[in-house]
């Protein structure tokens, strides 16, 4: 299966403040997935960010509402961002095939998410650098089960390259600069 731009967009999922001190590896985390962002903001791929229990669990981590801009998260109380209807309808509304999940919790609301969206058609892909649980043993398995339900696993970085499809032009310079 090969990514293209055009039918693509991105559900981030739940990357936020109270959960960065128990996620393994959550800098790094953070980190890649501000990057991720930014570049498929140079590829005008979509972004569509969501919040578990914003009350509970606090806000988007700074370094990615900084990346997303103006964006404007839904919140949720399900796990599976797909049970959350105005979340499913603003995912369908963008009209894309492909669907590139990255957030927290891999083996909880990541999960369940994939899950839901290959169930219902979509070609799922999740970036396994921009994903993470509080357990590397839970993470682990969800990656494995990601795997099984039909979704592809890549790095974000692999996934930018492969939308991009190219060198040689300004775009690709603005994803080099962001990569290095």
């Amino acid at each position: 299966m090969r990514f293209l731009r055009e039918n693509t967009a991105a559900l981030l999922i739940d990357v936020q403040d109270r959960l960065l001190p128990v996620v393994a590896g959550a800098d790094d985390v953070v980190r890649l997935t501000a990057r991720l962002i930014r570049g498929l903001q140079v590829l005008d791929v979509p972004v569509v960010p969501v919040r578990q229990y914003p009350k509970g669990l606090g806000d988007l981590a700074q370094p990615v509402r900084e990346a997303l801009g103006e964006h404007t998260p839904s919140d949720k109380l399900t796990f599976s961002a797909w049970d959350t209807p105005q979340i499913a309808e603003r995912v369908r509304a963008l009209g894309k095939t492909t669907l590139l999940v990255f957030g927290m919790e891999t083996h909880v609301c990541v999960l369940q998410t994939v899950v839901d969206f290959v169930n219902d058609g979509y070609d799922v892909v999740v970036a396994t650098d921009c994903v993470s649980s509080r357990k590397l043993s839970d993470h682990e398995t969800a990656l494995r089960r990601i795997q099984d339900e039909g979704a592809v696993l890549t790095t974000s970085e692999s996934i930018l390259f492969e939308l991009l499809r190219a060198a040689g032009t300004d775009t690709f310079k603005q994803i080099s600069t962001l990569i290095r």
